[in-house]
């Protein structure tokens, strides 16, 4: 079942165009240029409580014969940088990228960071914080987030980053690799864009009012992931001292999958061998030359017509970026061990985000005979509770819990997690958006910016209520405590203690009132247990829910879907039964997500 990104049909459903962060009109700031070794910056700013610095270039672009290479230092101190009409990395447009139609956005040359500062910056070393932004490292942009609010509350620096996505951020394959030397070699180039970005910041935040000893990772979703990499990375040392992963996740495949020669793993696609074959080249002869040859679109336009089902090779335990024991063992060793601080966690209804508008679980009632948006209602409320509760009570066990207790392996200490609840929306005629959505996969980044994202539809997402504010002020006060000190402190007078594998702590952010501590972390067996227990699911349905728990957040465990429940589902065909679910319901609705 193909899903569609359900802040998209939210925005249709309200007849509005998906926006990014709105912004008022900026000025620059009289004695708010910076040198830096990219060049001159002024700082702009459209209020009187902080400064922006848009568009600095922190690696030489990667084209031509620097595709699919590490990123080369950029350095031009005499130059003036000024604001880009675009920096968006190649990318099909959408929400995540806050673009509209179906057509492929961005350039190569994009990586660029922006800054955020309180005005009195020069005043003082702020605790840095550096936001990895998410969408699955195929999608998204630095552009899609403003921290304004965030620097001026906490008093911190942010710096948030672009990094190459999709195949132009990680490819394995033997033309490429087989050609290079060093870092060169690595297959994860949107990585190493994100350790280049950290050492620019590095060289060059003091003069933007930032601490380099004091520098906080966060983001969420593929950030969050990214964040996990960067702890196990040997190349990251010294470059941050605390770290939050939001909804992360662990998968990574080895450099052998990564190029799945002749389909060799038939359940990962878009590997480089098939999608070199695609293009029309020799999948195992062609030259970085040639392949450093294809036009940026039409490497995506192949990539993107090739099937996906459930993984494409993204992340890859090169040995140079990722350990060759993969992300999720890495976590475990002290030999990668930053020693810094980790705060991780994910939302109670992670999945909604993807369920919210599939046909499967949805339906949409005609309004005025079909000339407005249908009104959104779930058709079977105990089937969607019960798969929204299973499958992101695992993003929780696999991204969050498992790899908490791996890092206390390592043995880090000072270890925090959370699980997001909040769910007081405003309701819309057309969707009830509390009782769709929740505490969806990214509901918690406008809180901790502190102010509503995508346009029009943040506004029901973020309401203007008293309880929203409420819990930005927890989730800005535990953020920045954490920036400032590696822990997150108390939150509405409730002890935050930390996580560790005798005494698994968890604190539920839901307000003054809902906000507790709770100690509940069940392992994907035991949850997986749960599903044996009769319920509203049928046959086919428990098969296609211990699927998607087996396969997602962190690497598949086939063996383990083999073995569920006595081989109940050993001889289930997933894949045929998702194409006959989406072919059924094409045929009756015409597609298979709202509206």
């Amino acid at each position: 079942m193909r899903l569609s990104s359900v802040f998209i049909a939210a925005v249709i459903l309200l007849s509005t165009a998906l926006l990014g962060c709105s912004q008022p009109p900026m000025k620059p700031v009289l004695g708010a240029e910076v040198a830096t070794e990219s060049g001159r910056v002024t700082g702009v700013a459209s209020d009187q409580h902080v400064i922006h610095w848009y568009d600095i270039p922190f690696a030489q672009p990667p084209v031509g014969a620097l595709r699919w290479r590490a990123p080369q230092p950029y350095r031009n101190p005499s130059a003036e940088i000024m604001p880009r009409e675009s920096a968006l990395c190649v990318q099909e447009s959408g929400a995540i990228s806050s673009t509209e139609g179906n057509a492929l956005v961005g350039s190569e040359d994009c990586l660029y960071l922006d800054i955020v500062a309180p005005k009195a910056f020069r005043e003082g070393a702020l605790p840095v914080m550096v936001w990895i932004h998410g969408g699955g490292n195929t999608s998204g942009t630095k552009d899609t987030y403003d921290f304004s609010v965030l620097a001026h509350d906490q008093q911190v620096v942010v710096v948030t980053i672009n990094y190459r996505l999709g195949p132009l951020g990680w490819l394995t394959h033997p033309g490429i690799q087989g050609e290079a030397e060093g870092l060169d070699r690595s297959s994860n180039f949107g990585q190493l864009d994100i350790i280049a970005a950290l050492q620019w910041t590095q060289r060059n935040i003091q003069a933007f009012g930032g601490n380099p000893d004091n520098v906080t990772i966060f983001g969420e979703s593929a950030g969050g992931h990214n964040v996990y990499a960067m702890l196990v990375s040997p190349l990251t040392e010294g470059l941050f001292h605390r770290a939050i992963a939001q909804s992360p996740y662990t998968t990574s495949v080895t450099p052998r999958e990564a190029f799945n020669q002749n389909r060799e793993f038939p359940e990962l696609d878009r590997g480089s061998w098939e999608l070199v074959q695609a293009i029309g080249l020799d999948p195992e002869a062609a030259s970085g030359e040639a392949l450093r040859s294809i036009d940026p679109y039409r490497l995506l336009e192949v990539y993107y017509d090739l099937e996906k089902d459930h993984l494409s090779p993204l992340s890859t335990a090169d040995g140079i970026v990722i350990p060759k024991a993969g992300m999720a063992q890495a976590l475990a060793d002290p030999q990668y061990a930053k020693s810094v601080p980790v705060l991780s966690g994910s939302n109670r209804d992670e999945v909604t985000l993807w369920m919210g508008l599939n046909r499967y679980f949805v339906k949409g009632d005609p309004v005025l005979f079909g000339l407005l948006p249908p009104r959104m209602s779930i058709k079977d409320e105990q089937t969607y509770r019960y798969w929204v509760d299973l499958r992101s009570r695992a993003w929780k066990s696999l991204g969050v819990d498992q790899a908490m207790f791996n890092l206390g392996e390592a043995g880090y200490q000072g270890l925090y997690t959370y699980r997001f609840d909040w769910d007081e929306q405003t309701e819309s005629w057309f969707i009830s958006f509390p009782n769709l959505l929740g505490a969806a996969h990214g509901a918690e980044i406008a809180f901790i910016m502190g102010g509503p994202m995508f346009g029009p539809v943040g506004d029901y997402m973020y309401p203007d209520t008293a309880s929203a504010a409420e819990m930005t002020q927890i989730m800005m006060q535990a953020w920045g405590t954490f920036a400032r000190e590696g822990q997150p402190g108390a939150v509405a007078g409730k002890s935050w203690p930390p996580f560790s594998a005798n005494a698994p702590h968890t604190m539920i952010l839901d307000g003054i009132e809902g906000s507790r501590v709770a100690m509940d972390s069940p392992t994907l067996g035991q949850l997986l247990r749960e599903i044996e227990a009769p319920s509203s699911l049928s046959a086919d349905e428990r098969c296609l829910l211990v699927w998607e728990m087996v396969t997602n957040i962190a690497s598949p465990s086939y063996n383990e879907y083999g073995r569920w429940n006595s081989g109940e589902c050993a001889e289930f065909d997933v894949r045929g039964t998702k194409d006959a679910i989406e072919a059924a319901l094409i045929d009756q609705y015409g597609s298979t997500s709202l509206p």
